[in-house]
């Protein structure tokens, strides 16, 4: 019972960092040149999940923008809102899988100590 309870952690901390990452994505939203970064979860032996953090280096979109100098023509965030938003929503629908995962292990463990005890 305690390997389901690690499994289900080992996913909530994956997420976490895969909200945090997309958190700081669209933070950077209209940052200049900011590259995005993408967390891929993967399973882990013998149960669990891990994250990977990789940045995206595709181009943003280019636009010219007044300086001093002129016009000039820069580079834009890379960064898709309607691609974030819909992760963010996943990530919690996968939150509340893995913390009702959590709440029914430890449940079952407690009617286990109960009847044994």
């Amino acid at each position: 019972m305690v390997s389901g309870i690690h499994a289900a952690l080992s996913g909530l901390m994956a997420l976490q960092q895969k909200v945090e990452s997309t958190a700081h994505n669209t933070a950077n939203v209209d940052t200049d040149g900011y590259k995005k970064t993408v967390v891929t979860l993967t399973e882990q032996a013998p149960q669990g999940v891990t994250a990977q953090a990789a940045t995206v280096n595709t181009p943003g979109p280019m636009v010219y923008e007044q300086t001093g100098e002129g016009e000039t023509l820069v580079e834009q965030s890379n960064v898709e809102l309607t691609e974030e938003l819909p992760n963010l929503m996943l990530s919690r629908r996968f939150f509340q899988a893995n913390l009702k995962t959590v709440q029914t292990e430890d449940a079952m463990l407690g009617d286990l100590l109960d009847t044994l005890g």
